[in-house]
């Protein structure tokens, strides 16, 4: 079931929603096993047969998370370790199991010629997300930092529909004690005016920006998949066009589960914020899926030491640390250059810092024009890895790279001709650039990724619009200049936006992320 589909908004949201405060009247425990049982019923809509695989999941990581919580073993570490290694190894298996044992076999096949096969295995929806939640809970445990063990709460906490099927990749600790407060358990209208005005904004974002851009982008991969020359134009305007399909689907994602779960008057940790604003990769990656950022770093590159060993060892760690998100993203080598891409700018940026640093040089980007340049630098580095993580295989990356350098030559649509005079026309012709008809690239895909690159760049996000009233755990600095109030201009406004995004819901289509 999609957020941005008519069954969950019209059925199952009022009725889940409906039937969680009409029961808290009488039971808070009895409501929270109600909400846990809508989250299983939302996870299989989609294949009611991995509601299995999940329940089993939790029931399992449950039991080790409270053997480890228990005060007795505190004195037996050496236990402790055993019973953590096995939650975690029986998780990763599992994890490892549907999301690469074809990746796996196939490489292993290819490489020594041995002509293995497997029968293609169905990654079930938001494994990555509930695994990742699961294992932090367990390394919480051990650490002695769970209080409380209620199975009920656990898991809602990991079935939270919310989240489940695309993050933010929760703490036990940000979730399960709200589950406890009275308060979530009233209706407030103050959480259901902010809830929905934050849902619209992300529903708005995915349907209409995020869907109304793809269909610029997806023939610029294709094309490439079938080994077709791109030329400048287009190879830029197809990263272009999906580097910001993939920033409003994902957005917009991020802001409908803060939404929805404001309404049920619990709020999730912020998991966007406006990372094409970042002016270098270090801040990039904490705005963007800030809550797999913040795992990948409290649980494997500090595990791997951090930067506690020297710089050698930290670059050690980083390359390892993003190679294993590039992984965690999907099972192809694409992603594995993506996350080795992001990897390497990573240890760029950390050595440029410390050389900066060592010289006294002021790293605050103080200017304007050295905010924008930073900006920009930035952005084009993301815009080159977000090739590799579309791409269909490394040779159509390599490709659409080949085109956005001007290998392939410099085109321009034949109906910009009559723009330019008989002087800069022999210009262009001295410099090899021609008029031609190019399929893919036109005015109105232009049109949009300027549209789109605005917003991304100067516009501020939602978070900033609803900073006073506090959306998500984080707090989030106002908007300077735009600040959404419970005012009848913001209502006619945000009304008028969710009527035109109900529109464009017949062409449904999936979020991105629903395939990591």
């Amino acid at each position: 079931m999609l957020f941005n589909s008519y069954s969950f908004l019209f059925l199952f949201l009022p009725v889940t929603l409906f039937g969680f405060f009409q029961i808290s009247r009488y039971s808070h425990q009895i409501a929270a096993l109600w909400l846990f049982c809508a989250s299983l019923f939302f996870y299989g809509w989609w294949n009611p047969a991995y509601v299995e695989l999940l329940l089993i999941s939790i029931i399992f990581n449950f039991a080790i998370g409270t053997a480890l919580a228990k005060k007795q073993l505190h004195n037996h570490s050496t236990r402790k370790k055993w019973i953590l290694s096995l939650g975690i190894s029986a998780d990763l298996l599992l994890l490892g199991y549907y999301k690469y044992a074809n990746f796996f076999v196939e490489n292993t096949s290819a490489a020594l010629d041995l002509n293995w096969q497997i029968q293609p295995i169905i990654l079930p929806l938001g494994i990555s997300f509930f695994t990742f939640t699961q294992i932090a809970f367990l390394v919480d445990a051990y650490r002695g930092e769970v209080k409380e063990t209620n199975f009920i709460h656990y898991g809602l906490f990991v079935t939270y529909f919310p989240h489940l099927i695309a993050g933010p990749v929760l703490h036990h600790k940000e979730m399960m004690p709200q589950f406890t407060l009275p308060a979530t358990y009233r209706v407030d209208w103050e959480n259901m005016s902010v809830g929905m005005t934050i849902f619209t904004l992300g529903l708005f974002k995915k349907v209409v920006l995020a869907d109304g851009i793809a269909p610029f982008a997806n023939p610029v991969f294709l094309a490439a998949a079938n080994g077709n020359t791109l030329t400048l134009l287009e190879a830029w305007g197809g990263a272009l066009a999906y580097t910001f399909q993939l920033y409003f689907d994902f957005s917009g994602y991020s802001d409908m589960a803060i939404g929805i779960s404001r309404l049920f008057g619990v709020k999730l940790p912020l998991n966007f914020n406006s990372p094409y604003k970042a002016v270098n990769i270090i801040e990039f990656w904490r705005r963007w899926h800030m809550t797999l950022s913040r795992f990948l770093r409290d649980y494997l590159y500090f595990a791997l030491g951090g930067n506690r060993k020297g710089p050698a060892r930290r670059h050690l760690n980083l390359m390892a640390t993003m190679l294993l998100g590039g992984l965690w993203h999907g099972a192809g080598w694409t992603f594995v250059m993506w996350g080795a891409l992001h990897g390497f700018y990573l240890v760029i940026n950390h050595a440029w810092q410390q050389m900066h640093k060592a010289l006294g040089h002021d790293l605050n980007y103080s200017t304007r024009l050295g905010r924008f340049v930073s900006m920009a630098i930035t952005f084009i580095a993301i815009v080159v890895g977000w090739v590799f993580f579309r791409s269909e295989n490394l040779d159509a990356a390599l490709s659409i790279l080949k085109g956005m350098m001007g290998l392939n030559g410099t085109s321009l649509p034949d109906s910009w001709h009559a723009l330019f005079n008989h002087q800069t026309l022999n210009v262009m012709e001295n410099l090899h650039v021609k008029f031609e008809y190019l399929p893919n690239f036109n005015r109105v895909m232009l049109g949009w990724i300027i549209t789109l690159w605005g917003l991304a760049w100067l516009a501020p996000n939602t978070q900033q619009l609803m900073a006073g009233f506090k959306p998500t755990l984080e707090n989030v600095n106002k908007a300077k200049w735009l600040s959404w109030q419970p005012t009848k201009l913001w209502l006619v406004s945000i009304g008028l936006c969710l009527l035109y995004a109900l529109t464009e819901m017949e062409k449904v289509s999936e979020f991105l992320y629903f395939q990591f």
